[in-house]
């Protein structure tokens, strides 16, 4: 008899053996984790005001271009990702559910091993307030010939080459940089 894991064990077991490659990135997973030990919840949007989100960056087969989402409520440019849901088992598969949608990709190469952690402030995500996205994010390769589209989410969907990148938070260029190392 086989025992099923919950989306909360996987995620804390994702965190708990991660290795973070920076002193910064080491506080974020030591508050990922103590979020998710202290809230059943905490990978949901039931979560309130912090909640565990999931993410991928897509990169090319050079990891000389990103695949970006011009994210239709912020209205700046983002890598995919979003809530975990009900059909979720794991957070890499909750990251990868949310490229594939997002983007259009369904072939994506994807690295089941969290990329890199970001915490920040949404202010359109629950009528109740402000909440922070605890945010685990992952990365992929779209294939040569992949054709991106645009979800109901987006705005607009764009590669873009990493000497021409749109304006875009400071972590998001970290996040580039661990893609770029794997798989550059």
């Amino acid at each position: 008899m086989t025992l099923r894991t919950t989306l909360r064990d996987d995620a804390l077991a994702t965190l708990e053996t991660w290795r973070p490659p920076t002193p910064e990135q080491e506080r974020l997973r030591g508050r990922f984790v103590s979020h998710l030990r202290d809230h059943d919840d905490g990978l949901r949007r039931t979560c309130f005001p912090d909640h565990v989100t999931a993410g991928t960056l897509v990169v090319d087969e050079s990891a000389g271009r990103v695949l970006l989402n011009l994210h239709g409520k912020a209205q700046r440019w983002f890598a995919f990702g979003g809530h975990c849901e009900a059909g979720d088992d794991t957070l890499a598969g909750a990251a990868a559910r949310e490229a594939r949608e997002e983007s259009g990709i369904d072939d994506l190469r994807f690295d089941p091993v969290p990329a890199h952690l970001d915490e920040h402030a949404v202010g359109f995500c629950d009528p109740r307030g402000v909440v922070r996205h605890l945010d685990v994010r992952y990365v992929a390769v779209a294939p040569t010939a992949a054709v991106h589209a645009v979800s109901d989410e987006s705005l607009d969907v764009r590669w873009w080459p990493l000497d021409a990148l749109p304006e875009l938070e400071p972590e998001m260029h970290e996040l580039i940089a661990v893609a770029r190392a794997r798989f550059g």
